[in-house]
């Protein structure tokens, strides 16, 4: 299971970047302590403090010319980061 899907690359969590705060979309069934570990093995800092928050999948309706075609978003789990005072994670370093 891998915990950590991809980064969150928003305006407000860019701007929460400066304060050393970072997204994550991460596993559904991750605990933060498994979140925590993921992170520090991956980039090499130390983390203070995990805050998650579930989203839950919403019905779409979509009207096309031949029918409605009706289903859901998906489900996701997103995690909120806290990094140590000092460290930065470079996201953009191997581009």
């Amino acid at each position: 299971m891998e915990i950590l899907k991809k980064p969150l690359i928003t305006e407000k969590i860019s701007a929460m970047n400066e304060r050393g705060v970072y997204g994550f979309i991460v596993e559904k069934r991750a605990k933060k302590p498994q979140i925590k570990k993921a992170v520090e093995d991956m980039y090499g800092v130390k983390v203070v403090a995990v805050r998650t928050m579930k989203y839950a999948a919403k019905k779409k309706t979509r009207y096309t010319k031949t029918k409605i075609v009706s289903g859901y978003t998906n489900a996701f789990k997103k995690a909120i980061v806290q990094v140590a005072d000092g460290e930065i994670i470079d996201f953009y370093g191997e581009i």
